[in-house]
């Protein structure tokens, strides 16, 4: 049986709502007060959790010109920039991590983040988060993986662009380093993904596959693909959130702004109670709408020993007399006392 996992205090899992993860990425704009708003909005939208990258631009890359290290792709957010000059503008200054996991824990959200490198895990292990998450693009960083699994804390884990194989080794070192509450994410890499890209039925196969709960890490337009991975059993939903898309910034052209993430919220929670359970028959809050089903009338004043014909005995609402199946049953039958339009057949009221 899968167990249910336990993410700062919160319970994720079977018969558990999604729990949902605003990514504040660099959408603070190098503005520590518009990351504090950050966790401030996700906290009245509704998020259980905000989650930051934990890295630099030197732990990430280096500061070189080079052809290899300068991003040209058409149609790529971040064109015309070197990749040490992307981590530089989105990096969240390692000094304000304190404050804004601390202003998120008063507000009673679970903080945590992605560590990018070894030192990164080792500065979040002096902050005691509560958990870790994987991104995809390190899901190959095998010393990466071994370090947090290490940790002992959940680790959450992203799997853009991977191959079943590349997935199955990350879940070989986590477990074999001694990780024992693992969640996937399936995630697309590209920003902003397609719908038609997101293949949210692999939730079910992987969760199968790899015994463990699995998500969905979003960075498509508009929540309809967060819903749907929902209905197909995802236990986390991550999505980018800033403070206003106009605002600028790395992420902002596929993050959501406040109201939407609201909307997200409540949209993946409510589709989550709308899966329930195979069942039929009137739920008990339709049991009074099924007066108003139709049954079988007296619509004409007649007397006793008289027929029930097509004249006198109809099918109508409300469903307070007999069932309608019973009507070619009735014609032709005597009443045994005088009826009033408006009476609701009864066996009780048919002669002998």
């Amino acid at each position: 049986m899968l167990k249910n996992i336990t993410l700062g205090g919160r319970e994720v899992g079977i018969n558990c709502p999604p729990f949902i993860i605003a990514e504040l990425s660099g959408n603070h704009n190098q503005s520590l007060s518009k990351a504090l708003m950050l966790v401030d909005e996700a906290a009245k939208a509704g998020a259980d959790a905000i989650k930051l990258q934990t890295y630099t631009a030197a732990t990430m890359t280096i500061n070189s010109v080079g052809d290899e290290f300068f991003i040209r792709d058409e149609g790529n957010l971040w064109k015309g920039k070197t990749l040490y000059e992307l981590y530089d503008r989105a990096h969240t200054p390692w000094e304000w991590h304190e404050a804004i996991f601390r202003k998120a824990e008063s507000l009673g959200l679970v903080a945590f983040s992605s560590p990018f490198d070894l030192t990164a895990v080792d500065f979040l292990e002096s902050l005691d988060v509560p958990c870790y998450k994987i991104a995809s693009f390190e899901i190959v960083d095998t010393a990466l993986i071994q370090r947090v699994a290490e940790t002992g804390k959940p680790v959450i884990m992203s799997t853009g662009m991977a191959s079943l194989a590349e997935i199955e080794e990350a879940v070989k070192i986590a477990t074999e380093a001694g990780c024992r509450q693992l969640i996937l994410l399936k995630c697309t890499s590209s920003y902003p993904a397609l719908a038609e890209d997101a293949n949210v039925a692999t939730i079910p196969h992987m969760k199968e596959l790899f015994t463990c709960h699995v998500g969905l890490s979003d960075h498509t337009v508009g929540i309809g693909v967060s819903i749907a991975a929902v209905v197909e059993g995802a236990a986390i939903v991550e999505k980018h959130l800033t403070l206003s898309r106009s605002n600028g910034g790395v992420d902002s052209a596929f993050s959501m702004e406040p109201s939407e993430f609201k909307l997200l919220v409540e949209e993946s929670r409510r589709a989550w109670l709308a899966i329930g359970n195979v069942t039929y028959g009137p739920t008990d809050n339709e049991l009074d709408s099924l007066k108003f089903r139709r049954s079988l009338y007296i619509v004409k004043d007649i007397l006793a020993g008289e027929t029930l014909t097509e004249e006198n005995l109809k099918s109508i609402r409300p469903g307070l007399g007999l069932s309608p199946k019973y009507y070619r049953q009735l014609i032709g039958r005597k009443v045994k006392a005088n009826l009033k339009s408006g009476t609701a057949m009864n066996w009780s009221l048919i002669g002998d």
